[in-house]
């Protein structure tokens, strides 16, 4: 009798503690260092997130592993609800076939929703001598092992797209990786490296003031908020290598709160000034469902292990 009624009790105090949620801020962890694509998506969601919650949601950069340091991190965390975490494609979908990692992210992570997905964008610093892509292929090709590429980080979207280029395109370049995307933004801005595997986010506004050369986008079809830049498949058909970021939580996260930050990050997302922000930066919401992102998520392993076993 004693342990059903301590069972019962821990049961209301669990389910009274999900009714109050949330009683104090929550922290929005990202993968990479301040500036970049996941940095700038977390803060313009985390104000009008936390205005809806009524409390605040304080972003959390914790770079380093390509995406692994935050993934162990969120893994690690109380499942209640006060860590949430916004992945990108390396921390799901490439880390795990990559490193040897202590958990799986398929597993010790629940979907919450995706936030965006879209197109890398290759650039190259003003001083590189090519204009389009063909130009810069043709440079690379005659020239092996001189150029370099950066991202931000082994294992993220940026690296793979970058090796699946030199795959097709039969080119000799050197990958660099920064611990996020304003790192390596600044890298290539300083001429430190001459190309860059980046986010719309990180490339935009310095492609706009000249300080960068846009030669190409990495998805199947042109961006509309770039049109007139080329695919990488127009040249190389087949090719597509797009990122994303999505929100997870730890795995026994309570349903209740999952159900939660669901809707309510849902909601955000299609709130006029987060559109209108993420818009600015070259980015277009895109939320789902739990279950959609999970089956995404799975697919997108499935794809990029076959990449990164050719690679």
């Amino acid at each position: 009798m004693k342990a059903k009624l301590l069972l019962v009790g821990l049961a209301l105090a669990a389910t009274s503690a999900s009714a109050q949620y949330p009683t104090k801020p929550i922290t929005s962890v990202v993968g990479f260092a301040p500036g970049g694509g996941t940095d700038t998506v977390s803060r313009i969601v985390a104000k009008t997130l936390g205005d809806q919650l009524g409390q605040q949601v304080l972003t959390d950069n914790r770079a380093g592993a390509g995406g692994n340091i935050a993934t162990d991190h969120v893994v690690k965390a109380a499942p209640d609800g006060y860590t949430i975490y916004l992945a990108n494609v390396g921390a799901i979908a490439v880390n795990p076939h990559l490193l040897p990692l202590t958990y799986d992210p398929l597993k010790d992570l629940a979907p919450i929703t995706m936030a965006v997905v879209f197109p890398n964008l290759v650039v190259v610093h003003p001083s590189v001598p090519a204009n389009t892509l063909a130009e810069f292929i043709k440079l690379a090709k005659d020239n092996p092992g001189k150029y370099s590429y950066g991202s931000s980080g082994i294992g993220g979207a940026g690296h793979l797209a970058g090796e699946l280029l030199k795959m097709m395109a039969k080119i000799d370049i050197v990958h660099v990786p920064f611990k996020g995307g304003g790192p390596a933004m600044q890298a290539m801005l300083g001429g430190q490296i001459h190309a860059y595997m980046a986010t719309p986010v990180a490339a935009g506004p310095h492609v706009k003031a000249g300080k960068a050369k846009a030669l190409a986008t990495t998805g199947p079809k042109r961006d509309p908020f770039m049109p007139e830049v080329q695919t990488v498949a127009e040249m190389y058909p087949g090719y597509q290598a797009t990122n994303w970021y999505a929100y997870y939580v730890p795995a026994k996260t309570p349903k209740d709160i999952v159900a939660r930050l669901h809707r309510e990050i849902v909601k955000a997302l299609g709130a006029p000034e987060v559109k209108d922000l993420l818009n600015k930066q070259g980015l277009e919401a895109a939320p789902g469902t739990p279950e959609e992102l999970a089956a995404f998520g799975k697919a997108e392993h499935e794809t990029w292990g076959k990449v990164v076993k050719q690679a």
